[in-house]
């Protein structure tokens, strides 16, 4: 199965802006962590935006 280079760019992205982590150590992650990472930012999102 392969995974689709706009979702990639997407999970980078994200997770790059919220931890100011660069891209290349984000995409040395397995697929399963760095989809990991994006639920906990989501995540805190949603609690920070209920807390308004």
């Amino acid at each position: 199965m392969t995974y689709g280079a706009d979702r990639i760019y997407a999970e980078v992205s994200y997770v790059a802006y919220h931890f100011h982590w660069s891209p290349d150590a984000i995409l040395d992650m397995e697929h399963a962590q760095r989809l990991r990472y994006v639920q906990e930012i989501a995540a805190i999102n949603t609690r920070l935006n209920e807390e308004r």
